[in-house]
């Protein structure tokens, strides 16, 4: 697939991140206004009840500036991950909720571990890597991109700061790095030029002809060959000779 069909500008590419970051806003405010236990459905580490926060801990957020530090990540990495990989970014998102929940159940301390910070990891790792290992110009410059606006989150997928989940993070970055590898195929490949083929062929390249030996313009080639029509190049047989009519109307005003 080429860059023109892979890197394709559709209404999804904003409206899908912008649908998801305003659902997690939606359930903060149900939160707050309504039902305050709902930050109770987080990742209980090692425990079965604490299953069903795999999927609803992204939606669940301690406050109003917990969510808002990840809203902003998580709309701009899912803008770049609809457009550069709309045909697996549901897969990414999808798997990259249960993956990196588990991870967090798997190897978190005995705690409630809410946010969709894990899922920002997740979409932070996928993305750097994917690029990488792609070696496509523009995914590597999109990699480059992330490793400066977001670096110098690597820390706190490490036990650096009391009070937050560095076994969530850590568990985004681990998923992410797998998607990488999973999905290495699904990348636009990008566009060769005819002389890019292995196959080319410089004497059989019309545009080559017109230079000799030492890179001189030549600007009349002589024809070394005759068309199947028995027309030399650059000549018009008389039979398709376009007829032209002129009619001539006198202007009376």
């Amino acid at each position: 697939m080429s860059d023109q069909q892979h890197f394709k500008y559709s209404t999804g590419v904003i409206a899908y991140p912008l649908f998801f970051v305003l659902s997690i806003w939606m359930v903060f405010w149900m939160q707050v206004r309504f039902f305050p236990s709902i930050k109770r459905l987080g990742v209980y580490p090692q425990k079965l009840e604490g299953l069903l926060g795999i999927v609803t801990s992204p939606f669940v957020h301690a406050d109003i500036e917990h969510l808002y530090h990840n809203s902003i990540p998580l709309f701009i990495l899912s803008v770049a991950l609809f457009y550069f990989y709309r045909k697996i970014s549901w897969k990414v998102l999808f798997y990259g909720i249960l993956l990196s929940g588990l991870f967090t159940w798997v190897i978190g301390r005995p705690a409630n571990h809410i946010g969709a910070s894990g899922l920002v990891y997740v979409l932070v790792s996928f993305i750097f890597f994917k690029g990488i290992f792609a070696k496509h110009y523009r995914l590597v410059a999109l990699s480059l991109i992330v490793v400066f606006l977001y670096g110098s989150m690597i820390w706190y997928a490490f036990p650096v700061k009391d009070g937050m989940s560095w076994e969530g993070h850590l568990g985004g970055l681990l998923s992410g790095l797998l998607f990488a590898v999973v999905f290495r195929k699904s990348v636009a490949k990008p566009e060769r030029y005819v002389w890019q083929e292995p196959d080319f062929n410089e004497d059989d390249d019309p545009f080559l002809k017109h230079f000799d030996e030492n890179g001189n313009f030549i600007e009349n080639i002589e024809p070394d060959e005759v068309l199947e029509n028995g027309v030399e190049d650059g000549q018009i047989s008389e039979e398709n000779k376009p007829n032209i009519t002129y009619i001539f109307k006198e202007n009376k005003d």
